[in-house]
């Protein structure tokens, strides 16, 4: 088992160098969830129709040339399923279909946190999914709500009433600056109708004087 891990990290880190052909589908591309939930992550060769061996690995650091891959499990038509070394078995599964696999991992902690590569070996070449970025919080962060446009409340005349004096009702007031209004505005019509008879008045006698 040890050799078969270096031996995949060999490879990991060759293919890294070289590059593949990408024909492995893996969901989701990334993945945020909260510590103790449970995660799964699928791969399906869609290159091939019949059994095939997919490999999970994960790289707990941005992927660059030299960083380490983790071999974590592979399901063996004969041997069943097999896991790297160091991989707490008790919260790692995989469910395999065919050319389909998922990795279901339980009782996540941020220590889970990584990019999780499926993979599968040909002869020669190696071919890696895209890849599923997992971050594992203790809080997932929440969304801040937009505030929203409060307008002023208009204030309301009240009949507020004390014990030894009541303020007069502002109904009859507003009443009576209302008609006060109507009232300037009627003498100011009334003024300017009169001005303008008179103006009328004092044309026509000028033109009657004119003509005459």
């Amino acid at each position: 088992m040890l050799l078969r891990g270096v031996w995949l990290f060999l490879a990991a880190q060759l293919a890294g160098l070289h590059g593949s052909v990408v024909v492995l589908r893996q969901t989701p591309e990334k993945q945020q969830v909260q510590t103790n939930q449970t995660v799964t992550l699928t791969c399906e060769d869609k290159s091939s129709s019949s059994n095939v061996r997919i490999y999970w690995l994960r790289q707990r650091q941005t992927p660059r040339r030299d960083s380490d891959y983790e071999f974590l499990v592979v399901w063996d038509s004969n041997k069943g399923v097999l896991y790297g070394k160091e991989v707490e078995k008790e919260k790692l599964s995989v469910s395999p279909e065919m050319t389909r696999s998922s990795l279901n991992l339980t009782n996540v902690k941020p220590s889970d946190s990584g990019i999780y590569f499926c993979m599968t070996i040909g002869t020669p070449e190696l071919t890696f999914g895209k890849g599923t970025l997992l971050s594992v919080v203790d809080v997932l962060p929440t969304t801040a709500q937009p505030k929203k446009n409060t307008t002023p409340k208009k204030r309301l005349c009240r009949n507020t009433s004390l014990v030894t004096r009541k303020r007069p009702h502002c109904g009859p007031l507003t009443l009576g600056l209302l008609l006060a209004g109507v009232l300037i505005l009627l003498v100011s019509l009334g003024v300017a109708i009169h001005l303008y008879c008179r103006r009328r008045r004092a044309r026509l006698h000028f033109m009657k004087q004119y003509y005459k």
